[in-house]
């Protein structure tokens, strides 16, 4: 399989500047342009609400400001491989990379229910709060498929298909990479968005993924 470029290519229509950056990048990387951001839970050590706000609230505030195909089974899916972008990132900044990327999918038409984000070192904050309600919980609002959904690379066989995939290679060994990246690559149905450190992406995907 060719290597990736090295440099993010998403959706030049919808890149812009943000106001602050994002921690431990190595590299310039596109931002979402201003407006709304999605209600998320807080990261440690930030203020914000005790719960994230619930997937169907969510979804209702993105598609009714961005248009776009609806329920995770968007017309363009098909067996032909995803396209496959990077976004350089060390592992402390991959989540913040990843969770930009995820923005500027919104922004730029996605719904919600298109993405799937997939990590391979700590959990997202999302995926461990819901997940302290119960696997069963957790798993159906995975199959509500009304939001974006966040996963870890060790149950990430689990997921669904997605129209898009984002990996967030925050920490973790390199057999979750390995996972991570298998399992997306063959769950992404248009784009498989990578937030990682180069070297190590092209050394997996160069492997046959």
């Amino acid at each position: 399989m060719p290597l990736i470029p090295e440099e993010p290519q998403i959706h030049e229509k919808a890149q812009g500047p943000r106001a602050t950056p994002a921690s431990g990048r190595t590299a310039p990387t596109p931002r979402p342009v201003p407006g709304p951001r999605p209600a998320a839970p807080p990261r440690p050590g930030r203020p914000g609400p005790v719960r994230p706000a619930p997937p169907a609230q969510r979804a209702t505030r993105d598609t009714a400001a961005t248009p776009g195909p609806s329920g995770p089974a968007a017309p363009e899916a098909t067996s032909a491989a995803p396209q496959i972008q990077l976004i350089p990132a060390t592992p402390d900044g991959a989540l913040d990379a990843a969770e930009e990327a995820v923005d500027l999918l919104l922004d730029s038409g996605r719904t919600p229910g298109d993405v799937l984000v997939i990590t391979t070192g700590e959990l997202h904050p999302w995926a461990a709060h819901e997940l302290s309600f119960g696997d069963a919980a957790y798993w159906a609002q995975h199959d509500a498929g009304d939001d974006v959904f966040y996963t870890d690379a060790t149950v990430a066989d689990r997921a669904a298909s997605r129209a898009v995939v984002v990996v967030a290679l925050n920490g973790g060994p390199e057999a979750a990479a390995v996972t991570a990246l298998t399992a997306a690559h063959s769950r992404a149905g248009a784009l498989l968005i990578v937030c990682g450190d180069p070297q190590r992406i092209n050394s997996v995907l160069g492997a046959g993924v």
